[in-house]
Protein backbone atom coordinates (compact mmCIF):
# COMPACT_ATOMS: atom_id res chain seq x y z
CA UNK A 1 0.00 0.00 0.00
CA UNK A 2 1.48 3.33 -1.01
CA UNK A 3 1.41 6.40 1.18
CA UNK A 4 1.41 9.92 -0.19
CA UNK A 5 4.27 11.98 1.29
CA UNK A 6 3.06 14.07 4.21
CA UNK A 7 -0.20 12.16 4.71
CA UNK A 8 -1.27 9.24 6.86
CA UNK A 9 -3.08 6.14 5.67
CA UNK A 10 -6.45 7.87 6.22
CA UNK A 11 -5.27 10.69 3.92
CA UNK A 12 -5.26 13.22 6.76
CA UNK A 13 -2.14 15.39 6.95
CA UNK A 14 0.31 15.00 9.79
CA UNK A 15 -0.32 17.79 12.29
CA UNK A 16 3.35 18.83 12.28
CA UNK A 17 3.39 19.09 8.49
CA UNK A 18 0.25 21.22 8.48
CA UNK A 19 1.62 23.51 11.20
CA UNK A 20 4.89 23.92 9.35
CA UNK A 21 3.22 24.52 5.98
CA UNK A 22 0.98 27.17 7.55
CA UNK A 23 4.01 28.80 9.20
CA UNK A 24 2.30 28.64 12.59
CA UNK A 25 4.35 30.66 15.10
CA UNK A 26 6.39 28.67 17.61
CA UNK A 27 6.55 31.46 20.18
CA UNK A 28 4.75 31.12 23.52
CA UNK A 29 3.89 27.42 23.19
CA UNK A 30 6.06 25.80 25.89
CA UNK A 31 4.23 23.74 28.52
CA UNK A 32 4.08 25.30 31.99
CA UNK A 33 6.41 23.20 34.17
CA UNK A 34 8.62 24.18 37.12
CA UNK A 35 9.58 20.76 38.45
CA UNK A 36 10.38 17.69 36.36
CA UNK A 37 10.35 14.06 37.45
CA UNK A 38 11.86 11.74 34.85
CA UNK A 39 11.57 7.98 35.29
CA UNK A 40 13.47 5.57 33.06
CA UNK A 41 10.72 3.20 31.94
CA UNK A 42 11.55 0.38 29.53
CA UNK A 43 8.06 -0.99 29.10
CA UNK A 44 5.52 0.02 26.48
CA UNK A 45 4.71 3.71 26.33
CA UNK A 46 0.92 3.87 25.97
CA UNK A 47 -1.01 7.02 25.04
CA UNK A 48 -1.21 8.00 28.72
CA UNK A 49 2.19 6.94 29.95
CA UNK A 50 1.84 6.52 33.72
CA UNK A 51 -1.73 5.14 33.90
CA UNK A 52 -1.00 2.70 31.07
CA UNK A 53 2.34 1.52 32.43
CA UNK A 54 3.08 -1.78 34.11
CA UNK A 55 4.08 -0.10 37.37
CA UNK A 56 2.27 -1.30 40.48
CA UNK A 57 -0.57 0.77 41.87
CA UNK A 58 1.56 1.51 44.93
CA UNK A 59 4.42 2.88 42.82
CA UNK A 60 2.04 4.95 40.71
CA UNK A 61 0.45 6.42 43.83
CA UNK A 62 3.85 7.29 45.30
CA UNK A 63 4.93 9.00 42.08
CA UNK A 64 1.72 11.00 41.93
CA UNK A 65 2.23 12.16 45.52
CA UNK A 66 5.74 13.29 44.69
CA UNK A 67 4.51 15.34 41.75
CA UNK A 68 1.58 16.85 43.65
CA UNK A 69 3.91 17.94 46.46
CA UNK A 70 5.29 20.74 44.27
CA UNK A 71 3.71 23.47 42.18
CA UNK A 72 3.64 22.94 38.42
CA UNK A 73 5.26 19.51 38.56
CA UNK A 74 5.26 17.00 35.71
CA UNK A 75 6.12 13.30 35.62
CA UNK A 76 7.50 11.93 32.36
CA UNK A 77 8.99 8.65 31.25
CA UNK A 78 12.39 8.57 29.57
CA UNK A 79 14.36 5.85 27.80
CA UNK A 80 17.48 5.10 25.81
CA UNK A 81 17.57 2.04 23.53
CA UNK A 82 21.20 1.35 24.46
CA UNK A 83 20.23 0.88 28.14
CA UNK A 84 17.65 -1.90 27.77
CA UNK A 85 19.86 -4.51 29.42
CA UNK A 86 21.46 -2.29 32.06
CA UNK A 87 20.74 -3.53 35.61
CA UNK A 88 20.05 -0.10 37.08
CA UNK A 89 17.23 2.34 36.33
CA UNK A 90 17.77 6.09 36.33
CA UNK A 91 15.55 8.78 37.84
CA UNK A 92 16.17 12.48 37.25
CA UNK A 93 14.55 15.43 39.00
CA UNK A 94 14.96 18.99 37.79
CA UNK A 95 13.95 22.48 38.85
CA UNK A 96 13.54 25.07 36.09
CA UNK A 97 12.96 28.06 38.38
CA UNK A 98 15.45 30.79 37.34
CA UNK A 99 18.16 31.11 39.96
CA UNK A 100 17.23 27.72 41.42
CA UNK A 101 17.95 25.50 38.42
CA UNK A 102 19.21 22.08 39.34
CA UNK A 103 19.28 18.55 37.97
CA UNK A 104 19.69 15.51 40.21
CA UNK A 105 20.05 11.80 39.52
CA UNK A 106 19.19 8.61 41.41
CA UNK A 107 19.73 4.98 40.40
CA UNK A 108 17.46 2.15 41.55
CA UNK A 109 17.54 -1.59 41.01
CA UNK A 110 13.84 -1.99 40.17
CA UNK A 111 10.64 0.02 40.02
CA UNK A 112 9.38 -1.08 43.43
CA UNK A 113 12.35 0.70 45.03
CA UNK A 114 10.81 3.97 43.87
CA UNK A 115 8.27 3.66 46.69
CA UNK A 116 10.91 4.47 49.31
CA UNK A 117 12.62 7.32 47.49
CA UNK A 118 12.18 11.08 47.57
CA UNK A 119 12.79 11.79 43.91
CA UNK A 120 14.25 15.27 44.47
CA UNK A 121 16.93 14.09 46.90
CA UNK A 122 19.37 12.68 44.36
CA UNK A 123 22.96 13.70 43.70
CA UNK A 124 23.79 16.49 41.22
CA UNK A 125 23.83 15.04 37.72
CA UNK A 126 26.80 17.14 36.68
CA UNK A 127 25.56 17.61 33.12
CA UNK A 128 22.58 19.00 31.18
CA UNK A 129 19.77 16.88 29.76
CA UNK A 130 18.38 17.06 26.25
CA UNK A 131 14.97 15.43 25.98
CA UNK A 132 13.45 14.54 22.62
CA UNK A 133 9.78 13.60 22.49
CA UNK A 134 9.38 10.31 20.62
CA UNK A 135 5.98 9.38 22.08
CA UNK A 136 4.39 7.93 18.95
CA UNK A 137 1.49 6.35 20.84
CA UNK A 138 0.46 9.86 21.86
CA UNK A 139 0.94 11.38 18.41
CA UNK A 140 2.54 9.90 15.28
CA UNK A 141 4.46 13.12 14.59
CA UNK A 142 6.43 12.66 17.80
CA UNK A 143 7.87 9.41 16.47
CA UNK A 144 8.06 10.53 12.83
CA UNK A 145 10.20 13.57 13.64
CA UNK A 146 11.44 12.82 17.15
CA UNK A 147 13.28 9.58 16.53
CA UNK A 148 15.57 10.92 13.77
CA UNK A 149 16.28 13.96 15.95
CA UNK A 150 17.14 11.76 18.93
CA UNK A 151 19.51 9.66 16.83
CA UNK A 152 21.23 12.77 15.51
CA UNK A 153 21.71 14.26 18.99
CA UNK A 154 22.91 10.95 20.39
CA UNK A 155 25.64 10.88 17.76
CA UNK A 156 26.73 14.45 18.57
CA UNK A 157 26.67 14.43 22.38
CA UNK A 158 27.54 12.22 25.31
CA UNK A 159 24.77 9.58 25.25
CA UNK A 160 24.16 10.22 28.96
CA UNK A 161 22.92 13.68 28.05
CA UNK A 162 20.28 12.68 25.49
CA UNK A 163 17.07 10.77 26.24
CA UNK A 164 13.78 10.00 24.57
CA UNK A 165 10.81 11.32 26.54
CA UNK A 166 7.03 10.97 26.63
CA UNK A 167 4.59 13.75 25.72
CA UNK A 168 5.96 17.23 26.47
CA UNK A 169 3.20 19.20 24.73
CA UNK A 170 2.89 20.74 21.28
CA UNK A 171 2.85 17.61 19.12
CA UNK A 172 2.39 19.73 16.00
CA UNK A 173 5.78 21.36 16.61
CA UNK A 174 7.71 18.07 16.37
CA UNK A 175 10.62 17.46 16.53
CA UNK A 176 10.43 18.82 20.04
CA UNK A 177 13.52 19.30 22.17
CA UNK A 178 13.56 20.29 25.85
CA UNK A 179 16.78 21.43 27.53
CA UNK A 180 17.08 20.86 31.27
CA UNK A 181 17.46 22.10 33.89
CA UNK A 182 16.49 25.46 32.36
CA UNK A 183 13.25 24.15 30.83
CA UNK A 184 13.85 25.65 27.39
CA UNK A 185 11.61 24.32 24.62
CA UNK A 186 12.58 24.15 20.95
CA UNK A 187 10.33 23.05 18.09
CA UNK A 188 10.67 21.91 14.48
CA UNK A 189 14.22 20.79 15.20
CA UNK A 190 15.72 18.22 12.84
CA UNK A 191 19.14 16.72 12.15
CA UNK A 192 20.14 19.71 10.04
CA UNK A 193 19.19 22.39 12.57
CA UNK A 194 20.00 20.53 15.79
CA UNK A 195 23.69 21.43 15.65
CA UNK A 196 23.11 25.18 15.74
CA UNK A 197 20.52 24.86 18.53
CA UNK A 198 22.93 22.76 20.60
CA UNK A 199 25.94 24.99 19.95
CA UNK A 200 24.10 28.08 21.11
CA UNK A 201 22.60 26.37 24.14
CA UNK A 202 25.93 24.97 25.30
CA UNK A 203 27.40 28.45 24.85
CA UNK A 204 24.68 29.86 27.13
CA UNK A 205 22.44 31.36 24.44
CA UNK A 206 18.97 30.77 23.03
CA UNK A 207 18.45 29.88 19.37
CA UNK A 208 15.45 32.07 18.64
CA UNK A 209 14.51 30.57 15.26
CA UNK A 210 13.30 27.36 16.93
CA UNK A 211 12.51 28.71 20.40
CA UNK A 212 9.07 27.84 21.79
CA UNK A 213 9.57 29.34 25.23
CA UNK A 214 10.66 28.72 28.79
CA UNK A 215 8.56 26.30 30.83
CA UNK A 216 8.82 28.46 33.96
CA UNK A 217 6.80 31.23 32.31
CA UNK A 218 3.07 31.30 31.47
CA UNK A 219 2.24 31.87 27.81
CA UNK A 220 1.91 35.69 27.95
CA UNK A 221 5.34 35.97 29.59
CA UNK A 222 6.82 33.61 27.02
CA UNK A 223 5.51 35.88 24.26
CA UNK A 224 6.95 38.95 25.97
CA UNK A 225 10.33 37.31 26.50
CA UNK A 226 10.54 36.33 22.84
CA UNK A 227 9.64 39.86 21.74
CA UNK A 228 12.21 41.54 23.98
CA UNK A 229 14.94 39.17 22.85
CA UNK A 230 14.12 39.78 19.19
CA UNK A 231 14.08 43.56 19.63
CA UNK A 232 17.24 43.82 21.72
CA UNK A 233 19.36 40.94 20.46
CA UNK A 234 19.75 39.70 24.05
CA UNK A 235 19.91 35.95 23.53
CA UNK A 236 21.88 34.88 26.61
CA UNK A 237 19.82 32.49 28.72
CA UNK A 238 20.32 34.69 31.78
CA UNK A 239 20.14 38.07 30.03
CA UNK A 240 16.55 38.78 31.09
CA UNK A 241 15.08 38.63 34.58
CA UNK A 242 11.31 38.74 34.93
CA UNK A 243 10.40 41.81 36.95
CA UNK A 244 6.60 42.04 36.93
CA UNK A 245 3.41 40.77 35.30
CA UNK A 246 0.05 42.56 35.52
CA UNK A 247 -3.30 42.31 33.76
CA UNK A 248 -5.26 45.33 32.60
CA UNK A 249 -7.81 46.16 29.89
CA UNK A 250 -7.56 42.73 28.33
CA UNK A 251 -3.77 42.90 28.06
CA UNK A 252 -0.88 41.58 30.09
CA UNK A 253 1.88 44.04 30.86
CA UNK A 254 5.17 42.21 31.31
CA UNK A 255 8.46 43.80 32.36
CA UNK A 256 11.94 42.34 32.26
CA UNK A 257 15.17 43.68 33.70
CA UNK A 258 18.32 43.44 31.59
CA UNK A 259 21.44 44.65 33.41
CA UNK A 260 19.51 47.46 35.08
CA UNK A 261 17.45 48.44 32.04
CA UNK A 262 13.70 47.85 32.10
CA UNK A 263 11.89 46.43 29.07
CA UNK A 264 8.08 46.51 29.19
CA UNK A 265 5.78 44.77 26.73
CA UNK A 266 2.02 44.45 26.24
CA UNK A 267 0.68 41.02 25.34
CA UNK A 268 -2.74 40.24 23.88
CA UNK A 269 -4.37 36.88 23.37
CA UNK A 270 -5.66 36.15 19.88
CA UNK A 271 -7.23 33.20 18.11
CA UNK A 272 -5.11 31.51 15.48
CA UNK A 273 -6.05 29.92 12.18
CA UNK A 274 -7.77 26.55 12.02
CA UNK A 275 -5.25 23.74 12.34
CA UNK A 276 -4.79 20.26 13.78
CA UNK A 277 -3.47 20.55 17.33
CA UNK A 278 -2.69 16.83 17.17
CA UNK A 279 -2.95 14.15 14.50
CA UNK A 280 -5.91 12.68 16.38
CA UNK A 281 -7.97 15.85 16.82
CA UNK A 282 -10.34 17.74 14.60
CA UNK A 283 -9.54 21.25 13.32
CA UNK A 284 -9.31 23.82 16.10
CA UNK A 285 -8.17 27.41 16.51
CA UNK A 286 -5.20 27.61 18.91
CA UNK A 287 -4.61 30.48 21.27
CA UNK A 288 -1.88 32.89 20.23
CA UNK A 289 -0.14 35.50 22.34
CA UNK A 290 1.09 38.58 20.51
CA UNK A 291 3.47 41.13 22.05
CA UNK A 292 3.80 44.84 21.26
CA UNK A 293 5.72 47.70 22.94
CA UNK A 294 4.14 49.00 26.14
Amino acid sequence: MSRRPGCRLNDRPFCADLSRDNDEPLAATASRIDHWFLIEYRGLWTHDALPGSGLSDQVKAHLRRQVSSVKNGRLLFIRRPDRRKRPELVVFAASSIPGEEQLTRIEVGDYEQLRGIELREGEPAGHPLFLVCTHGKHDPCCARYGRPLYEGLRDELDPEWVWQVTHVGGDRFAGNLVCLPEGLYYGRVDRETAGSVLDEHLAGSIHLDHYRGRSRYPFPVQAAERYVREQTGLTGIGDLALESVSRRDGFWEVSFDAAGRRHSVLVERETGELTLLTCNSGPKRPRRFVATPA
